[in-house]
């Protein structure tokens, strides 16, 4: 049909590949996460997580300042509290774990771009992401007491110096709870960063290895969505949005990319995708044995997230993609 078109003729130079490359990944796309922990000069590797650490606040700091170096443009932290409780007071606590990180990453790195991840199961005795019932094991969480929750944990960390917050326990209601709590207090200008299609996945088992945040008993499908929906996930943003959420999230990513472009299609709004704690753990583990070439997995599978429509990607090989990404440029 048509006789002279021949599209290898603009594969035949590296040069020329990279000219009509359509989709690019850059260092300033990227997410870095991080697990802060109490104490000092603690570095723990995540067992299923190689090269993956718990950290110190000041074992933070040093992470921070690395990550910035690098021309990363933002972390994304997590907490491990000492004590969790059933009303997750090292969420909202002034001296939560998260908020001493957070304090301390902006004080010494200032350009560096906090988010914080606004959650309850890290600080939960049971695991669960908010309120149970008493007596309860189904993991069945109580939304509108879970909000309240949500919205003074907002509220501390943008106290503590946090640039964005991203609430990610799927509760009903949530973006506009924490968007009124940070108005309440003085934070109007704060963005939410929405884990708005966030799923029910298999793949989170690492992560709650590095997080320490395995439920007790029954499990999260209450409240993070079904894997087999898509249409859902639409709903689901269109929701955040008209709460008031200022970027949006689709967690996981790699079995999601018909969502995140499903959801890229529905709203102008900036896209994260989450290259979660077992999708990190399946290359390192095939890396490790030396299956694959883990750098150009890496790259092409984050690659990937930017053309399925993803305008940032939060991942765990972040600083090893910022130095490879640099290399390619020598």
């Amino acid at each position: 049909m048509f006789p002279n078109h021949r599209p290898r003729r603009l594969r035949s130079h590296p040069q020329l590949r990279r000219m009509v490359r359509e989709n690019i990944l850059t260092v300033s796309d990227l997410i870095y996460p991080l697990f802060a922990v109490p104490g000092q000069g603690i570095a723990k590797e995540v067992r299923s997580m190689p090269g993956v650490y718990q950290l110190s606040v000041d074992k933070i700091v040093e992470e921070a300042k690395e990550v910035y170096d690098l021309g990363i443009p933002a972390i994304i932290l997590f907490g491990i509290p000492s004590d969790k409780d059933d009303a997750a007071t090292g969420a909202w606590h002034d001296h939560g774990i998260v908020q001493l990180a957070t304090a301390a990453v902006k004080a010494a790195v200032p350009d560096l771009l906090v988010i914080v991840d606004t959650c309850l199961c890290e600080y939960t005795a049971h695991g669960h992401c908010g309120y149970l019932e008493v007596g309860d094991l189904s993991g069945r969480v109580l939304n509108d007491p879970t909000l309240e929750l949500l919205k003074k944990t907002a509220v501390a960390q943008a106290n503590a110096g946090a640039d964005i917050i991203a609430p990610s326990g799927m509760m009903d209601g949530f973006v506009q709870a924490i968007r009124q709590g940070l108005d309440q207090g003085g934070f109007e200008d704060i963005p939410i960063m929405s884990y708005a299609a966030k799923y029910a996945s298999a793949y989170y088992g690492p992560f709650r290895d590095a997080a320490e945040s395995t439920p007790q008993f029954g499990d999260r499908r209450t409240y993070q969505m079904d894997p087999g929906n898509g249409r859902e996930a639409l709903k689901e943003i269109e929701l955040d949005i008209a709460e008031g959420a200022d970027m949006l999230m689709v967690k996981p990513a790699l079995s999601y990319m018909d969502i995140i472009w499903r959801v890229k299609q529905a709203t102008n709004l900036p896209l994260a995708a989450y290259n979660v704690s077992g999708e990190y753990a399946m290359i390192k583990a095939a890396a490790l044995n030396g299956w694959i070439d883990e750098e150009r997995v890496v790259l092409e599978t984050l690659t990937s997230f930017k053309r399925a429509g993803a305008d940032l990607v939060l991942t765990y090989h972040a600083k090893d993609a910022a130095r490879w990404l640099a290399l390619a440029k020598l």
